[in-house]
């Protein structure tokens, strides 16, 4: 390379064109973001999209907000969730679909109602000193503010919708259509009351549903309980069989015991204690006990039995055996069977099962299968003992007041201690297991036998919507039917809806859609009265709720004698009502449809909102009220850690949206897989924020090289190079993934594709490749032309692919180059020409990529050796083995490919000591200076610069077109 001692006689930098843009760098997010959404509020921009696409006739497509609790401000579970649903609206809009999208909250139910009693408690004030109609006032006050906040706070987001026209659960109107679906239920005969044991929460003093509980890890005490035969084979004579239980509070609530007739069950008599134990044990030489086979042995470890031998076998049949309390009072004098079930299993235990036909599910079964009708009443709905329960009236199951609400009361330790007195306690200890809780208030739950009313699951109904089929049958067909994002939802909610039982609906609390009804005093069943329906839910729609609890029962029964009817004054289960919002919001709306499109929620909602919705809407229509649901599932630290505001290690979305802008927040949303937990933390926003300035600068770059670009400096395809050609076949490609990706939720595929083609075909190939001739050729050269016709192209698809996952950058980019043109959000997917498909470069530029990967690696090695500073201070030999490979190269320049002044390539393995790589084979490359100087303008090393002016023939003629249209700027030394 020559010595460029000498000076140029000009400065060249004025005719050379840079990019301009006033798109900063710095993108300033926390405050161009508001700056953007004031815009689209002045504009009205949901309802300006939905206008446009009917205009164009446009398809709908209905996506139904599941309502989030009105409680506290939004957290970073619902940054996600309702970003996802903003990828859905925004994306279909731009498929050029009319999107309905109306958002909504739940605001019924305890969370409010605690929160409430706690700004009472504040004030001195109990909530039994409070009329119901205050109590429901200052609740309906609470829901509504909370709904403020965080409707702000998902307008933050960029999340757009019908907001003006928000639903909530506690709006009149929809306390009445939510009421008018249950008296669908009554008139259908699928309601019924019946008295079971349910979950029942002690803390809340409520009955729950499954979707309201979830399972926590919990210590129980354990304890192996005696129980006399009083009735059997000569072989049961003198011995007790023995259950075993983690619920001893339970005891005196036992009417039976459960085996199994498929177990081998023995007598063993026990013939020796452990010796130098810490305790006297409670078994004794001599002791007779009836057993699973299978389980003596841990039984007899337990109770510290050194020795004992197996008498016989024995049939349980018949069994009748002794209560162990009998003998304490003669309250518990009466007889306990043996009854088959076939619950009981020999995994653990004793084989046999202590059955409270008032406590457990399957204790109810099985005591009502042997044909036993009257069940039990132990606990109160405080979680204490009833004043009849002998020996243990009025002690807590559950503590549900102070510091000690949740934890297990005094009950446990009681009956342990009893049975200890009554020599019926064979041994004890402790156990790790999960247990339900009561997913709001986190406390432990009991089953309890309680009066509830209850929707039928399995009874056949014979009318027009299920045509003698079960709600479960109905609602199982509809599963079948329905499409699910991920597929491994529809086994999850179809196991889930296969084994539920009846649906418990009714509540014992005061904030919610009533059990709006009548019970006939005489015969026990709900009134059944179209007009005093109609008069209820009129009543309701014009006052809300507070009418059917403040107003007299004759302002409905009409003509009917109030003496006769009982009020229900119950509530609904708040999944009802949720379930329910399908009816009102979908129905009797303009511009909508019945059913959705789409539900989407987290991976729990399967027990909750997806379930809930298809029970009710089966019951009442036949069929779920959504074509498609798609799940996600819960944000977590980036430990893999469940989030908690106690533990510190929440993320905080407004702090996010503070600092960084929502932007990010989105950005993070489009690139995660979804469908799992997904891990959020500093160390991964910081590395979504780079991943936002790679993407930022590359549309930066788009935008200052398309400065002053007009239509009649379009190119045809006809007449554009190759690298031209395979960056719009590349695009041909794109637009079929990112509609396919769009179409099926696949957001994750959108973000990934596009960030890829930006970092590496755009900013790695195409950019480095041609911005010696977007900044050096004349401006109206074919392939600066060329260049600059597939950058607009770039632009105009990327502007709106990119626009559902980052809506204010996008909006920012075409603003900046279109002030005039209104909101990116208004625009559809441009149509890509097919004739943009080309196999043969796609296959092209692959090859010659991976020639280029080699060249690189070697240029790279002369950087780091300070052979050269620049890769145009080189003109590589380039060897290639393999023909394909060198074809690649027909017709291309390759020292244009390669950014080098200059380059050769040759056919074959070129020497020993050139540059190889081994992941790229038959490519040899032996790096050498380019012969020349510096070209002022471009840089590039050639033989044909010279002084005084150093160009290159092709600069030289750049130069004297700039002079020639610019004769002004012209500066001479």
């Amino acid at each position: 390379m020559a010595d460029d001692a000498e000076k140029p006689s000009r400065d060249y930098r004025a005719t050379i064109f840079l990019p301009d843009t006033p798109f900063p760098m710095r993108a300033g997010l926390p405050q161009k973001e508001p700056q953007i959404l004031q815009r689209w509020a002045e504009m009205d921009l949901y309802h300006a999209m939905r206008r446009a696409r009917q205009a164009d006739g446009r398809p709908l497509f209905v996506l139904h907000d599941g309502p989030p609790y009105a409680n506290g401000a939004i957290h970073i579970g619902h940054s996600l969730q309702k970003t996802l649903k903003d990828f859905v609206v925004r994306s279909r809009f731009a498929l050029g679909y009319d999107v309905d999208y109306l958002p909504g909250w739940d605001c019924h139910g305890l969370p409010i109602e605690w929160k409430v009693e706690e700004e009472l408690r504040a004030k001195g004030r109990r909530k039994d000193e409070v009329s119901k109609a205050e109590f429901r006032a200052r609740c309906r006050a609470y829901a509504e503010h909370w709904i403020g906040v965080q409707m702000e706070g998902f307008k933050r987001l960029g999340v757009i919708g019908d907001w003006e026209h928000r639903y909530s659960t506690m709006d009149y109107a929809s306390e009445a259509a939510i009421v008018a679906e249950f008296h669908k239920f009554v008139a259908s005969g699928q309601l019924y009351r019946g008295s079971k044991p349910v979950m029942w929460s002690p803390v809340e003093r409520t009955a729950l549903a499954d979707a309201e509980v979830e399972y926590h890890d919990h210590v129980s005490p354990t304890i192996w309980v005696k129980f006399p035969v009083v009735e059997g084979s000569s072989a049961a004579r003198n011995a007790s069989v023995v259950i075993w239980t983690t619920t001893p509070w339970t005891l005196p609530a036992n009417r039976a015991i459960s085996y199994n007739p498929d177990i081998a069950y023995a007598v063993y008599e026990v013939e020796a204690m452990e010796a130098g134990l810490a305790f006297e044990p409670w078994a004794r030489r001599g002791d007779r006990l009836i057993l699973a086979e299978r389980l003596a042995p841990d039984v007899m470890a337990a109770a510290k039995v050194a020795q004992y031998r197996r008498l016989e076998a024995i049939d349980c049949e018949g069994m009748v055996c002794a209560h162990p309390f009998a003998g304490l009072d003669r309250h518990y004098g009466f007889p306990v069977p043996l009854l088959a079930g076939e619950h009981v299993t020999e995994d653990a235990g004793t084989g046999f099962v202590h059955t409270a036909p008032g406590h457990g599910a399957d204790d109810y079964a099985v005591w009502l299968a042997h044909g036993h009708r009257e069940i039990p009443d132990t606990v109160d709905p405080d979680g204490a003992y009833y004043p009849h329960v002998a020996l243990f009236a009025g002690l807590k199951v559950l503590e549900t007041e102070g510091k000690k609400a949740g934890r297990f009361g005094a009950a446990n330790d009681a009956v342990i201690g009893k049975l200890v007195e009554a020599g019926k306690l064979l041994a004890r200890g402790r156990i790790e297991h999960t247990y339900p809780h009561s997913w709001r208030s986190k406390a432990p739950v009991i089953f309890r036998n309680t009066p509830q009313w209850f929707i039928r699951i399995d009874e056949p109904l014979d009318d027009a919507v299920h045509k003698g089929r079960t709600l479960r049958e109905t609602a199982l067909e509809s599963i079948d039917a329905t499409a699910f994002f991920p597929e491994a939802g529809r086994n999850r909610i179809r196991a889930m809806v296969g084994g539920r039982p009846d649906w418990l609906v009714s509540r014992q609390r005061a904030w919610g859609s009533p059990l709006a009804m009548f019970v006939d005093k005489e015969t026990g069943q709900p009134l059944n009265d179209p007009d005093v329906n109609r008069r209820i839910v009129e009543a309701i729609e014009t006052e809300g709720a507070d009418a059917w609890f403040t107003r007299a029962p004759s302002a409905f029964l009409g003509n009917r004698d109030p003496a006769r009817y009982e009020k229900v004054e119950d509530i609904l289960d708040v999944w009802f009502d949720s379930g329910a919002t399908h009816t009102f919001v979908l129905e009797g709306r303009a511009n909508t449809r019945w059913p959705a499109d789409l539900y989407l929620e987290g991976s729990d909602q399967h027990r909750g909102w997806f379930q809930s919705s298809l029970l009710e809407s089966s019951g009442t229509r036949g069929r779920a009220p959504y074509e498609a649901v798609l799940t996600h599932g819960f944000t977590v630290t980036e430990a893999g850690e469940k989030m908690s505001k106690s533990l510190g290690n929440a993320v905080e979305p407004m702090e996010v949206i503070k600092q960084s802008g929502a932007e990010i927040l989105r950005l993070w949303a489009a690139l995660v897989d979804y469908t799992e937990d997904q891990k959020i933390g500093k160390t991964i926003l910081q590395t979504t924020a780079d991943a936002y300035r790679k993407l930022r600068n590359t549309i930066r770059y788009l935008l200052g090289a398309l400065g002053g670009f007009a239509e009649a400096e379009r190119l045809g395809i006809e007449h554009m190079p190759s690298l031209e050609r395979f960056i719009l076949h590349r695009l041909w490609e794109l637009d079929g993934q990112v509609r396919r990706a769009y179409e099926t939720y696949a957001f994750q595929d959108v973000s990934h594709a596009l960030l890829a083609f930006c970092q590496d075909e755009l900013s790695a190939l195409f950019f480095d490749v041609r911005r010696d001739a977007l900044y050096c050729d004349r401006p109206d050269s074919l392939r600066r032309r060329a260049v600059r016709t597939v950058i607009d192209a770039v632009f105009e698809r990327l502007t709106v692919w990119l626009s559902p996952l980052l809506p204010f950058t996008m909006e920012e980019a075409w603003t900046t180059r279109f002030p005039d043109a209104g909101s990116n959000c208004l625009r559809v997917f441009p149509e890509t020409p097919a004739g943009w498909r080309n196999d043969a470069e796609g296959e092209r530029w692959a090859k010659v990529q991976k020639v280029t990967a080699v060249v690189n690696g070697a240029l790279e090695i002369e950087r780091r050796e300070k052979r050269i500073r620049a890769s145009l201070e080189a003109a590589p030999r380039v060897s290639i083995a393999a023909p394909a490979l060198l074809a690649a190269f027909d017709g291309l320049d390759p020292a244009e490919v390669f950014r080098t002044s200059g380059a050769s390539l040759a056919a074959g393995d070129g020497p020993a000591g050139a540059v190889r790589l081994p992941e790229v084979t038959g490519v040899a490359v032996e790096p050498q200076l380019a012969p020349g100087c510096k070209c002022a303008r471009c840089w590039r090393v050639l033989p044909e610069v010279a002084a005084p002016r150093f160009l290159c023939v092709r600069c030289e003629d750049a130069v004297d077109a700039f002079d020639a249209a610019n004769p002004e700027a012209r500066v001479t030394a």
